[in-house]
């Protein structure tokens, strides 16, 4: 526990891209038991009442996917996080970006610094590293290294051994690292000053700046997310699996396929008196309204009924019946959040959602960049995943007539998928073992 009256802050970086363990999404924002790795890494560090104040550091393109793992918190834990920064070129820069925000906000006595691909930290090792960092300015977690470690001269790609240092000297360095807050602000922006930008821990930095750092206990449990095994695992274990033995997981990782789903839907509505219509979630002006229950968005509705499809789970009538009145004149993204939701739930990935209008009236050129970003807003995918184009009718049929307007479109999806053993298989294996 903090010592009363001192303040605990936390730096989170989610700046990094993480794609290297694939699916085209930064790890930070995959989902793992429904929910994002940095939802539940916030909501790790938001539920220890040491902590007030949580400061996120994220890309410059992340708002839609730092917003919907926001939304996914406890309003409590929701009030703890301070508007997020963006990071920079490195992770040092990314930090140090966090702690200028905090200090502008007002410098708390204690910050941790915690990477947001590790939602396995608790409030054991929290309590540790707030002590360890009040006690001693400067901390690190760290656990025993249980493999031998050689330090080499790599040359050609072959290493000679210069050192085999001994093991019970080596630790394996985690995150939350814990330091007073102006030690290592005045630290970071030292580095800074000399252009030194490739630290990748607080704890180098801070050594590099002349401080004592100090290791104390870190926990086995508080792995790192880095490889596609990791994400299967943490997903298990949020799920309510439990541990698994390394033999299972990588039984299990064998076993576990993606395979990709396409959805289309379609929607129509007639014009009526008015002077807008929805069009991607986005108020267009125009000279008639459309005649709906909810805001009459073609483009999401059509949306909507791709993604359910996808997904085999009914159609957007299904989950928002018009005969509800709760439902009218609702705005349409909830009917699409919705959706992208239920995909998550599964263990599902969004890969590209492609919509046409087909209207003559009106035109959508001039919003065709602000209703992709707000569908990918909405669905919390890329913006380079969202396709909407527009098209006519050649004055042909109801839309050529000027009388409404229609959108279809498709939802690529991937849903993983246990591979079952054929009943054929089964037979042949019985047939096996009884022979």
């Amino acid at each position: 526990m903090s010592e009363p009256g001192s303040s605990v802050a936390v730096v989170v970086v989610a700046a990094g891209r993480g794609i290297r363990i694939g699916g085209g999404m930064p790890k930070q924002y995959r989902r793992v038991g429904g929910q994002a790795v940095l939802t539940r890494t916030l909501d790790a560090l938001g539920r220890d009442p040491v902590i007030g104040r949580i400061q996120v550091v994220i890309a410059a393109d992340a708002a839609a996917f730092y917003d919907t793992c926001r939304t996914e918190l406890a309003p409590a834990i929701a009030d703890k996080l301070l508007p997020p920064v963006e990071g920079g070129a490195t992770r040092q820069d990314s930090v140090r970006a966090g702690l200028e925000a905090l200090a502008a906000a007002g410098a708390p006595d204690v910050v941790l610094v915690h990477d947001a691909a590790r939602p396995f930290v608790d409030a054991g090792l929290i309590a540790r590293a707030v002590a360890a960092g009040r006690d001693h300015g400067a901390a690190v977690p760290g656990v025993a290294v249980a493999d031998t470690i050689k330090l080499v001269d790599e040359q050609g790609g072959i290493g000679r051994v210069r050192e085999t240092p001994a093991r019970e000297h080596l630790r394996a360095v985690q995150t939350p690292q814990a330091f007073v807050f102006g030690t290592l602000r005045d630290a970071h922006r030292a580095a800074a000053a000399e252009g030194l930008h490739g630290f990748t821990d607080d704890g180098a930095l801070a050594e590099w700046a002349g401080l004592a750092v100090v290791v104390f206990a870190g926990d086995p449990k508080n792995r790192k997310i880095t490889q596609p095994s990791d994400l299967i695992e943490a997903d298990r274990a949020f799920s309510g699996s439990g541990e698994e033995t390394a033999k299972d997981s990588a039984k299990d990782i064998a076993m576990t396929t993606y395979v990709t789903r396409l959805g289309t839907g379609f929607d129509v509505h007639a014009f009526t008196d008015g002077d807008h219509v929805w069009l991607g979630g986005v108020k267009i002006p125009a000279d008639r309204g459309v005649l709906a229950h909810s805001d009459g968005d073609v483009a999401l509705h059509a949306l909507t009924d791709a993604l359910l499809g996808a997904i085999a789970d009914g159609d957007i009538g299904t989950h928002f019946p018009p005969s509800d009145e709760q439902w009218r004149g609702a705005s349409s993204d909830r009917f699409l959040a919705h959706a992208c939701k239920l995909v998550r739930d599964r263990g599902g990935r969004i890969d590209h959602l492609d919509i046409t209008v087909l209207a003559e009236a009106p035109r959508i050129g001039a919003h065709r960049e602000t209703i992709r970003a707000r569908i990918a807003e909405i669905c919390a995918v890329p913006l380079t995943a969202v396709s909407i184009k527009a098209t006519t009718t050649e004055k042909l049929g109801f839309v050529g007539r000027a009388e409404g307007l229609a959108a279809q479109a498709a939802a690529t999806i991937r849903l993983p998928e246990e591979v079952e053993t054929s009943p054929v298989d089964a037979q042949a294996e019985t047939a096996m073992r009884q022979g």
